[in-house]
């Protein structure tokens, strides 16, 4: 079975499709081509989709969250079984397979979680109907994630000015998301509301998303953008360069600390020096209220390679020791506000975002 949910909004969409399902297989760009290739390939099984996660051929905290939706459905279409408590412990075994994939974007986690109760649900229908119960929730949670990234740049687009110079790190637009992104949604959202905004872009070392992604992206988009080295962003604002700071995130803890691609931290700590404010964009998904502040945000560490060398080439000696963690830790009394699909959140965030237990 195989079908598109129709479209809820009438806003122009990009022409960026990160992630879409198509005849019984998950359809991604293998963003480990950009920018001189724009290359889609099928993930027809769950071995093949969680590979494109782990090595980062899909990335994005909500990106991640439909393809991990997704991998459910593939990881459990080829079952036999015929009850339900053998299908539960089947679809338990495909759930921690793909939760083991990247540990810090609660996104992922957040839909495998739904993923579940769907299934547990519908636990009192036919085994094949129960399969296409989770198909049709797959579906369902990006068409949501769609929704909600018009929903954030609107928000989002309240606080820029014509004229604003913004700064961002990392990718946090369409090929984070399943159409127009979290950060950079709010840029093209001013964008189409006829604010003349410029974006300066961290190339965001190691792998470069900022420089192979985001500069791609935007101008795809029609954005005026200046690509920076990280070290270059300190300069700019004592210059008095950069308006504001708007970046994503992978997890927001119940207290308000971020967790997001590391330098994030050095960018809060910068902009709070300079006066400048400083945005987190997230949908509500984001938000891990069971961790109660950064440090218990669980930080990936990736694979040395990704420091000693640079396009396939090594830039360091042999036998050098490396620290790379995917992710740092950005403390909430940096952050201006939360920008999420449905408020702005502002300090103090350990009592506003408990509201969101209720």
């Amino acid at each position: 079975m195989s079908r598109k949910i129709p479209r809820t909004s009438k806003d122009k969409r990009l022409p960026i499709a990160t992630i879409e399902w198509e005849n019984g297989k998950v359809k991604i760009i293998d963003q480990t081509k950009l920018p001189h290739k724009l290359v889609r390939i099928y993930c027809p099984d769950v071995k093949t989709l969680r590979e494109a996660i782990s090595s980062l051929k899909v990335r994005g905290a909500p990106a991640l969250g439909i393809a991990g939706a997704f991998g459910v459905v593939l990881g459990i279409q080829n079952s036999s079984t015929t009850d339900f408590p053998t299908f539960a412990r089947e679809l338990e075994e495909v759930i921690d397979y793909l939760g083991s994939s990247r540990p810090t974007a609660v996104n992922l986690f957040w839909a495998l979680r739904r993923m579940r109760d769907c299934a547990e649900k519908n636990k009192d229908r036919e085994i094949p109907q129960v399969k296409r119960a989770l198909e049709e929730e797959a579906l369902q949670i990006m068409e949501e994630d769609r929704i909600r990234s018009r929903q954030m740049a609107k928000k989002g687009a309240s606080l820029l000015k014509d004229g604003d110079r913004i700064l961002t790190h990392c990718n946090a637009g369409a090929l984070a998301t399943a159409d127009y992104g979290t950060a950079l949604g709010v840029i093209y959202r001013a964008k189409e509301e006829g604010k003349k905004v410029t974006v300066y872009a961290d190339e965001t070392r190691p792998l470069l998303q900022g420089a192979r992604l985001t500069t791609w992206e935007l101008l795809q988009g029609g954005v005026e953008v200046t690509l920076i080295c990280d070290n270059m962003a300190g300069d700019l604002m004592q210059r008095g360069k950069i308006d504001k700071v708007l970046v994503g995130a992978d997890r927001v803890a119940a207290n308000g600390d971020v967790a997001n691609k590391i330098g994030t931290y050095t960018l809060a700590v910068l902009a709070k020096e300079n006066e400048i404010p400083f945005y987190v964009v997230c949908p509500i998904s984001s938000i891990d209220l069971q961790i109660l502040s950064g440090n218990m945000i669980p930080i990936e560490e990736r694979d040395s390679r990704e420091v000693t060398h640079f396009a396939r080439k090594r830039v360091a000696p042999n036998g050098v020791k490396v620290y790379n963690p995917a992710f740092d830790i950005t403390p909430a009394h940096y952050i201006t506000a939360i920008i999420t699909e449905r408020q702005i959140f502002r300090p103090p965030y350990k009592e506003i975002l408990g509201e969101l237990k209720k």
